[in-house]
């Protein structure tokens, strides 16, 4: 355990880091796995608005320093690609 005051206030910090970083990465799952299952119906205007709103869990995600950019570029890249995919 830490003894000094300035390891127990990073102590708490990284609490509270940890369970923000575990929801955001929670509810980006989330909206990814609901992505995908959209693509899976083939339905492409629902699609179309489940991977508007995945675009913006993504970014706040980036925004947030859950993802590197460049990951989340990625996922909207594929996604994308997997939209205009369906006809």
């Amino acid at each position: 355990m830490a003894n000094h005051f300035s390891a127990l206030k990073r102590a708490r910090q990284t609490e509270k880091r940890t369970a923000q970083n575990r929801q955001s990465t929670s509810q980006l799952r989330t909206s990814l796995r609901s992505m995908r299952e959209s693509l899976e119906k083939g339905d492409k205007a629902a699609a179309g608005q489940v991977y508007r709103e995945t675009v913006s869990a993504l970014d706040k995600a980036i925004k947030k320093g859950v993802l590197h950019e460049n990951t989340g570029s990625r996922y909207k890249s594929r996604l994308s690609a997997r939209l205009n995919a369906l006809k």
